[in-house]
């Protein structure tokens, strides 16, 4: 029996923010969605109203995050009928980071949780019986991944590796992802896009949506070890 994807990657990144902190925390999930490639480029964030219920906010507090994410040139906010708030097509460049800030405890901590979590999401994935949607879901987002210039390749890719914890149907799962790659990321931010290694990232992507789609669990979690390893070790070679 097919399944239909259950988890979202957006209802993982626009859930309640905590009390304390609703301004800060608005911010910050508004750019995990932007930098992780939920909401792509030229793309129109959900409405004031939906995202002020599905943030527990109220309207004035997300007027106020979405105003500073304009002024910081991530978004712009257009009037009239087809108007609302839309993702810049060119994002601000990451702030620059000294690598020789991170430790090597902070480095093995986020990697050991990406590696935990994704290979089990690949493995995970693969044995689901996908739908029809989920399955259109993978090869698009690879396909999109393949095409990025090196530009646009952290938010396609990071893209296609939430889509893979998606199809898992694990909404804890989508989260626990999304907020493990803001981690990675980060990291990824302080050393050069390397361009032969995007071009070995992409066959690796290639080889774990092959094995999700042909249902083999095994390989699926196999290749995702190999290729999140080729991350770790780039990492370990440029910040430690």
């Amino acid at each position: 029996m097919e399944s239909s994807t259950v988890a979202n990657a957006g209802d993982a990144l626009f859930r309640p923010v905590r009390a304390g902190n609703a301004f800060e925390e608005t911010v910050e999930r508004l750019l995990q969605a932007i930098r992780l490639g939920v909401v792509g480029g030229g793309e129109r964030l959900p409405s004031e109203r939906e995202l002020a219920e599905r943030l527990g906010v109220s309207r004035v507090t997300l007027r106020e995050a979405i105003r500073a994410l304009a002024d910081a040139g991530y978004v712009e906010s257009r009037r009239g009928r087809y108007g609302g708030t839309f993702v810049n097509e060119v994002l601000p460049d990451p702030p620059a980071a000294d690598g020789r800030n991170v430790d090597d405890v902070t480095l093995q901590d986020a990697l050991g949780l990406r590696h935990v979590l994704e290979t089990g999401a690949a493995e995970m994935a693969a044995s689901r019986s996908l739908s029809p949607a989920d399955r259109q879901h993978l090869t698009s987002t690879l396909a999109e991944a393949a095409a990025a210039d090196v530009g646009d390749y952290r938010r396609k890719d990071s893209r296609l590796h939430l889509a893979i914890a998606e199809v898992t149907a694990s909404g804890s799962l989508t989260t626990a992802m999304a907020d493990a790659r803001m981690r990675v990321n980060q990291l990824l931010d302080m050393i050069p896009l390397l361009e032969p290694n995007l071009e070995h990232s992409n066959a690796q992507h290639e080889a774990i949506v092959d094995a999700i789609l042909a249902g083999d669990s095994e390989a699926a979690r196999r290749a995702m070890a190999e290729h999140v390893e080729g991350t770790a070790s780039l990492l370990r070679a440029f910040l430690v």
